[in-house]
C-alpha cells in the first residue's frame, strides 16, 4: 500500500500538520438520460450520491464535473445549483463524473480530533497497564498507522522536506507493497 496522507496531531488532539500524497483514483464518468436514476443530496456543501450504485458510482461519491467542466461545491461552473440543473430535462443527455471529493480543511481537523479521541479511549480501555493505544487500524482498503514521537514534539523547519523525501524514496523502493 502507498502512503496517502500524513497527519500530525498534538497531545490535545489538535491537527498541527497534514500532508496529502495522493490523487483520488476512484472516479467514474457516465452519460445519463432524463430522468437521472441516482438520488443526489447536498452534504457538507457538496452534491453526493445518497442512493443508487452502478457502473463504479458509489453511495458517498461526490459529483465532480458536468459535461467535462468541474463543479464548485453544489454549483455548476456558471453558478447554477446542480440539483436544479439536473431536474431540467432540457439539460440532458448529460455527462457526469463522480468520485471521492478531497477533504476540506475543516473535515481534516474533525477527523484528526476524532482519531485522537479513539486513540485515548483505546489507551484507557486496554487491559495492559501503560498501553500505548491504537498502533494500527486496518480496513479492506487501507491501514491507518499511529506513531508516537518519543519527545512528543515533531515539528521543525526540515520536517516537511524530510517527510516528502522519505515518501518519494519509499515509493521508488516499493517498501509499501500489498500487506504492508
Amino acid at each position: 500500500m502507498a502512503i496517502f496522507s500524513v497527519y500530525v496531531v498534538n497531545k490535545a488532539g489538535g491537527l498541527i500538520y497534514q500532508y496529502d500524497n495522493y490523487v483520488p483514483r476512484a472516479e467514474a464518468e457516465k452519460t445519463f438520460s432524463y430522468p437521472l436514476d441516482l438520488v443526489l443530496k447536498i452534504h457538507d456543501e457538496k452534491v453526493v450520491v445518497s442512493f443508487g450504485q452502478r457502473d463504479g458510482i458509489r453511495v458517498g461519491h461526490a459529483l465532480l464535473s458536468i459535461n467535462g467542466v468541474d463543479v464548485n461545491g453544489k454549483f455548476t461552473a456558471d453558478g447554477k445549483e446542480i440539483i436544479e440543473y439536473l431536474k431540467d430535462s432540457t439539460n440532458y443527455p448529460v455527462s457526469i463524473r463522480f468520485g471521492r471529493a478531497r477533504l476540506s480543511s475543516n473535515e481534516k481537523l474533525m477527523l484528526a480530533s476524532m482519531f485522537h479521541s479513539l486513540f485515548a479511549i483505546g489507551s484507557q480501555l486496554s487491559p495492559e497497564v501503560g498501553s500505548s493505544g491504537i498502533e494500527m487500524l486496518e480496513t479492506d482498503m487501507f491501514k491507518l498507522h499511529c506513531f508516537q514521537t518519543l519527545t512528543g514534539k515533531a515539528m521543525c523547519e526540515l520536517f516537511d522536506q524530510n517527510l516528502k523525501g522519505a515518501l518519494e524514496i519509499a515509493e521508488k523502493a516499493g517498501n509499501f507493497g500489498p500487506g504492508s
